[in-house]
């Protein structure tokens, strides 16, 4: 039987373009392999593009606007969600993980942009394990702008275009970035996962669309790390987060493939475990990790 666990709304997350502070959630260890962290919803009001309070003549102006360029960029999005989209910049690359620019979050997620072949972003999926061998799985929140409520690994974004997620030796710049989305998703604190201990196993290349707006055109570092943490879910970014083992995550499979219970995975996700997983599952708990590592290698998949 699953225990749920109420967190606290508000979480202390350094988020450095956060525009409200919240007080620290009490300290917490993870339960066991059975324990979900369920969360209640996001208290953010959604919020229009014109104020109630703005003049008729600028309210006409900016309704002939949207009658010439179809909705609003930000309709329906959040506060926190909207704030993410048009302030983080992505590291757009080639197929060969050069660096070529950069671009908003919400342009490299247009769907009609990633039809033009210039979105290709960074991006990195975390696989973090319990020292029981066991993998933390998060449901994304329901008011996450691409593949909303899909269950994913531990920790997927992206690293930003900014000094210290641009480094190149040793991938540091991507380790920098999870460090710091695993405390603003997960409220993970960066002591518990050291950047030195992500060990980046491989690259993957995939396009998936999440609906007829948006989706994914990323090329995606693969990290794993092995730690007890302190979790923490941060109800914008995170619906629900639980730890499973190889069989249950081959119950939720399952039942993924079989549509029950309206459960989906995310393609990135369902990429990684069809083609990887369980096999460095197996190392994970050897503890050899390092000695399946390949980041030469670029898979398009």
């Amino acid at each position: 039987m699953l225990m749920l666990l109420n967190t606290p709304y508000a979480l202390s997350l350094s988020r450095s373009l956060a525009s409200s502070s919240f007080p620290s959630p009490p300290t917490r260890r993870l339960l066991s392999i059975s324990s979900t962290f369920a969360l209640p919803p996001p208290r953010f009001p959604h919020s229009s593009l014109v104020s109630s309070r703005v003049s008729p003549s600028f309210r006409t102006q900016a309704s002939a606007a949207t009658a010439t360029m179809g909705d609003a960029p930000d309709v329906g999005m959040d506060a926190v969600q909207r704030r993410l989209m048009f302030e983080d910049e992505c590291i757009l690359v080639d197929e060969s993980d050069n660096v070529v620019g950069h671009e908003s979050k919400y342009n490299c997620h247009l769907w009609e942009k990633i039809l033009t072949g210039k979105m290709l972003h960074r991006a990195f999926s975390v696989f973090l394990f319990n020292t029981k061998y066991e993998l933390l799985l998060q449901q994304r929140s329901a008011t996450k702008v691409t593949f909303p409520r899909v269950w994913t690994n531990t920790c997927c974004s992206h690293p930003l275009y900014r000094e210290s997620e641009l480094i190149s030796e040793n991938h540091l710049g991507v380790r920098n970035a999870a460090q710091r989305k695993l405390l603003d998703e997960l409220g993970i604190p960066p002591e518990d996962v050291p950047v030195d201990q992500f060990v980046p196993l491989s690259r993957m290349l995939y396009k998936a669309p999440s609906d007829g707006k948006w989706g994914e055109h990323e090329l995606d570092y693969l990290l794993f790390i092995v730690r007890d943490v302190n979790v923490h879910p941060n109800p914008d970014e995170v619906a629900e987060a639980k730890y499973v083992n190889r069989d249950q995550l081959k119950e939720l499979l399952r039942k993924a493939d079989a549509g029950e219970d309206g459960l989906k995975l995310s393609p990135w996700f369902r990429l990684v475990v069809d083609n990887f997983l369980f096999k460095w599952w197996d190392h994970v708990e050897k503890g050899t990790l390092k000695e399946v590592s390949d980041m030469e290698t670029i898979h398009k998949l």
